[in-house]
């Protein structure tokens, strides 16, 4: 099954192409070049940090075999923020339009009620995700950035923090606040704290989110967030039987 991107780019993706474009190309191969795994021209975060992964902006048919060949015959592999099409022996799994906004006129703040989350409240920040599902957060992705969370009588309700980081910019993710506490501004407060750490670095936020999210694009928007992109989430099977030279990752 072959399927383009639904999405129809803003208009910064109308002109040459720009780092935004493929975030997790420009994060893995500048300030998180450290993280990356790397097959051919295909890099990914390792399976414990992030299912992001970077394909060329152009990928050809040798870049989508080495994707095969890193994932494994028949394998799942995320493809996030997609704009491309996939080759037609590949199956889409699951599809969804999301958006990129990007900061257009932030007011942002520290909080004093924010504390800095660190490996040890990992537990902590897994269940939280796990009862508010705000998109993959994984037992090291804390290690991608800056994380903030607010506590009430000792208990983490309410997070967010930094995950892609292409050079001069920094991604807010992870954002989530506990069912029995919303209503409070917390996400609103958590997300301008977090820009504000950004913004003092002199680098830009930006987020994604759905596209059906408008309740949320609204929000972000109010915020000073201006919608910059369409683009697809998808998942894509590898076919299972592999007949490139490259087949098998090797040893």
């Amino acid at each position: 099954m072959s399927l383009a991107s639904s999405g129809v780019p803003g208009p910064a993706a109308a002109d040459a192409p720009h780092l935004l474009d493929n975030p997790a190309l420009a994060s893995l191969t500048g300030p998180h070049a450290h993280f990356a795994e790397r097959y051919g021209r295909i890099l990914r975060y390792p399976l414990d940090v992030s299912p992001w992964l970077a394909l060329p902006d152009e990928p050809d048919a040798r870049d989508w075999a080495d994707l095969a060949a890193l994932a494994g015959p028949g394998a799942e592999v995320p493809l996030l923020a997609f704009r491309g099409s996939v080759p037609a022996d590949w199956e889409i799994t699951f599809h969804a339009a999301g958006v990129q906004l990007v900061d257009d006129g932030l007011v942002t703040a520290p909080d004093e009620e924010a504390v800095r989350l660190g490996p040890a409240d990992v537990p902590e920040m897994l269940d939280l995700v796990a009862r508010t599902e705000p998109g993959p957060f994984l037992p090291r992705t804390v290690e991608l950035g800056t994380y903030l969370g607010i506590r009430r009588d000792g208990a983490l309700i309410a997070m967010a923090g930094e995950r892609l980081h292409p050079p001069g910019h920094t991604e807010i993710s992870a954002v989530c606040t506990d069912p029995a506490f919303r209503g409070q501004g917390l996400a609103t407060r958590l997300i301008l704290a977090v820009a504000h750490g950004i913004r003092e670095r002199g680098e830009t936020p930006f987020l994604h989110t759905g596209a059906r999210n408008t309740n949320a694009i609204r929000l972000y928007e109010a915020l000073g967030f201006r919608l910059r992109l369409h683009a697809a989430f998808m998942g894509a099977r590898v076919p299972e039987r592999l007949t490139d030279e490259r087949a098998a990752v090797p040893a």
